[in-house]
């Protein structure tokens, strides 16, 4: 999904801009209090799965692409806000060094994959957790479903973003009818991948995971002169 230079008016890219870069402020604050010396070489690995789950790109329409976004994987892994920097920072490093998506859509971008995706992800997994049985095992389950719905959410935003700049000549309702038809695809997919990898954290390393927390019991350390 990522956005080229020129799709979007500058008055819209610059408000998505804006819209980022608070985003991008407010996570770097409240990210502190989802991180701790266990959790955020997390966040490493997340960053570096997601940038390497994004690489993979196919053709949408209208020089837009479609791809994983990872956002609701990022949020329940590390949190939202933790999750938030994860993919701002592989959408920095893709438009900086492998011209993947614009430099001046960097905000629309950030907007949608690291914003709107996160939100949208991890809103609906506490939802989903909130009604499943309160088990570990119903973790990945709300993960999936949280993927599920983010991937649409996103394509959603981007073709309203569209509608209100866009400087393609391209009629809308065809912007959004691909963008959905496709994305609701990836959507299944992200939901599959999601819920495979959360389920394989959690099987592990249950209190590496921010959306188990509370859910599972605290692992202790375990050192060399405590294994001998």
């Amino acid at each position: 999904m990522h956005v080229p230079d020129g799709f979007l008016d500058a008055p819209t890219s610059v408000a998505t801009g804006v819209v980022a870069a608070a985003g991008v402020g407010i996570a770097l604050r409240r990210a502190r209090a989802e991180l701790d010396d266990r959790t955020a070489p997390m966040a490493g690995l997340v960053a570096a799965f997601v940038f390497a789950g994004q690489m993979i790109n196919f053709p949408v329409g209208a020089g837009t692409s479609g791809h994983l976004l990872g956002g609701a994987l990022a949020a329940v892994l590390v949190g939202p806000w933790t999750g938030a920097l994860c993919i701002s920072v592989v959408l920095l490093v893709q438009g900086l060094f492998m011209a993947d998506g614009g430099l001046t859509a960097l905000g629309t971008n950030i907007t949608l994959l690291a914003l709107i995706s996160v939100v949208v992800g991890y809103g609906a997994f506490v939802l989903l957790r909130a009604v499943l049985p309160r088990s570990v095992a119903s973790v990945p389950i709300a993960a999936a479903g949280g993927a599920l719905v983010s991937v649409p959410a996103a394509a959603a935003v981007f073709t309203l973003l569209f509608a209100i700049g866009g400087t393609a000549d391209v009629a809308t309702g065809k912007v959004l009818t691909a963008m959905l038809g496709w994305h609701t695809v990836i959507g299944i997919g992200e939901a599959v991948v999601t819920g495979l990898v959360v389920s394989a954290v959690v099987a592990s390393r249950p209190d590496l995971v921010h959306g188990a927390r509370g859910l599972a019991a605290r692992r202790p350390l375990v050192t060399s002169e405590a294994a001998a």
